[in-house]
């Protein structure tokens, strides 16, 4: 009995030589959804945790609804810091005015106020280590990391120190999360991983 060749394998399976390019995002095809690119590689993500999708979520929805009106709130989305880097922050905050056009497929670093960047097992070296390195090189002033701490919700809170150029952490905040900048924000982080609740029925129906 025959057996069918496999598939081609796909285009980006091969990296060129010198890596690929922030370009070759929006041309490559059939790449996995949220690809992003380091150093020239293209890192795929891994099956999202319920934690980080509601993670995700409770701080996209919370900001939308405390930013001033100069500035926009998005998720998962790729931003351009080089040639060879077009990173996926998990959730952004950017200069409104660099929202032109619905079929934009990237922001420029310049125009990121906020990164936020929500840890899983498989992007903890990347979130603690490779990518703050990036984001501070593209001057982007703030930079937050939300961990699971065995249930609990951890956010380790960063800003752009301007004579170093690098991060220096301006808080750790586990229940309440409360900060000035970029724009004041007031959170309960437990309502991440808090279950939701039926209403309780009524003792006495009438």
């Amino acid at each position: 009995m025959s057996v069918e060749p496999g598939a081609p394998e796909p285009r980006w399976a091969v990296p060129p030589v010198g890596g690929w390019t922030a370009d070759d995002l929006d041309t490559l095809p059939n790449l996995p959804p949220h690809t992003e690119l380091i150093d020239g590689s293209l890192v795929f993500v891994s099956p999202q945790t319920l934690f980080h999708s509601r993670a995700v979520s409770f701080f996209e929805w919370q900001l939308q609804s405390l930013a001033p009106h100069a500035f926009e709130v998005v998720r998962e989305f790729t931003i351009d810091i080089d040639r060879y880097n077009r990173p996926e922050p998990d959730v952004i905050v950017v200069d409104g005015e660099i929202i032109q056009d619905p079929n934009q497929t990237r922001f420029p670093a310049e125009s990121v106020q906020l990164a936020i960047e929500v840890v899983s097992p498989e992007s903890l070296t990347r979130d603690r280590e490779t990518k703050p390195v990036k984001y501070a090189r593209a001057k982007i002033p703030h930079y937050w990391r939300v961990e699971n701490h065995d249930g609990r919700v951890v956010v380790y809170v960063f800003e752009l120190e301007p004579s170093t150029g690098a991060y220096t952490s301006t808080g750790i905040f586990h229940d309440r999360m409360k900060v000035s900048v970029p724009f004041p924000v007031d959170l309960g982080l437990t309502a991440i991983t808090a279950r939701r609740r039926a209403a309780d029925p009524d003792p006495d129906p009438e």
